[in-house]
């Protein structure tokens, strides 16, 4: 069989790295690439055909293509390859508000096209461990999700605030660990930086199981940290994603009688297990499933409506700053 033909638009800062994991992915071959300025920053091209257009992209016969431009061109470039044939995989957030993701969503489903957003996160190492222990029951019931996404101002970023760009990681991880949609949202956001866009946002949820949710997320931290709390009736499990582990703080059982020690350890202690997990890199492992979603394989990808109903979460997130008030979806 032959491989597939694979396209990748946008050569910016996450273009440079699907491109290097597209030129070496089993199966595939990287046939061009294409920024709107023509120009090739990081060398990704090289030797392929580089060109300036979705058009001219197109050109080469693409099975499907990687779309990394900024957010604001996700519909323009989804559309158009919709409108030829081509299946898509693009970053997120699928779109830059929920009219654009819907008409995106809803042309690739009218064509019968394999769709998916880009949301890296789900699968870190330490996420899927814990979804899969959380599946198995590890955790007994669940109480609430907590994740923490804070760091330095990127540069790279002038088309969106921190909500859409940032927080669609929080969203969709706790959506889809949990396995259920949220139902309601309040929040408060922060401009501290001098841009038009939010830079902080402390967020507060409900899934649709009970679960409570808490997000905070920022470009305003001098250190980086991206961390997810999930709390249940057996423990705790703290997936921390920046080195891909995950750790068990199981709840306690043995009685500490030392006082000074009970002071400020609590009363009793549980056992605290970190896991030995396969450490595979998430990019690739999302390129895999996409490619593999192409070929007609079970596949795990963030399809199309996930990513639409994480646009619709992040734009409640803003209303509800703006109104100050909860948002119910």
């Amino acid at each position: 069989m032959a491989n597939l033909r694979a396209g990748l638009i946008g050569l910016g800062m996450m273009g440079r790295h699907h491109g290097r994991v597209l030129a070496g992915l089993e199966g595939v071959d990287l046939v061009a690439v294409a920024d709107a300025s023509g120009q090739d920053p990081h060398g990704v091209a090289k030797g392929r055909p580089l060109v300036a257009t979705i058009e001219e992209l197109l050109a080469n016969k693409l099975d499907y293509c990687m779309v990394a431009v900024p957010t604001i061109y996700h519909e323009e470039v989804g559309l158009a390859l919709a409108e030829a044939g081509v299946h898509a995989m693009i970053e997120k957030p699928l779109a830059q508000d929920t009219p654009s993701a819907e008409r995106i969503a809803s042309a690739f489903e009218a064509k019968g096209l394999v769709g998916a957003v880009g949301h890296i996160e789900r699968y870190n190492p330490a996420l899927q461990q814990a979804r899969a222990r959380l599946e198995a029951g590890e955790l007994g019931d669940v109480y609430q999700i907590v994740t923490r996404r804070q760091g330095p101002f990127p540069a790279r970023i002038a088309d969106v605030g921190v909500v859409k760009d940032l927080a669609t990681h929080d969203i969709d991880l706790t959506s889809w660990v949990r396995q259920q949609p949220f139902t309601s949202v309040a929040a408060r956001t922060a401009f501290r930086s001098g841009r038009e866009f939010e830079d902080m946002v402390s967020i507060t949820g409900q899934l649709a199981d009970g679960t409570i949710t808490s997000h905070l997320v920022n470009w305003l931290s001098p250190f980086k940290e991206r961390v997810t709390v999930i709390t249940g009736a057996k423990g705790a499990f703290i997936a921390d994603t920046l080195t891909a582990d995950l750790t068990f703080h199981a709840n306690g059982e043995i009685k500490t009688v030392w006082g000074d020690i009970a002071n400020f350890r609590g009363v009793s202690e549980g056992d605290v297990v970190r896991y030995a997990i396969a450490k595979r890199e998430p990019l690739l492992v999302e390129h895999e499933n996409f490619r593999d979603a192409v070929l007609g394989k079970d596949a795990d990808i963030v399809t199309l409506s996930q990513g639409l109903a994480t646009v619709r979460v992040a734009e409640a997130v803003i209303e509800s700053a703006a109104s100050g008030r909860m948002i119910e979806l």
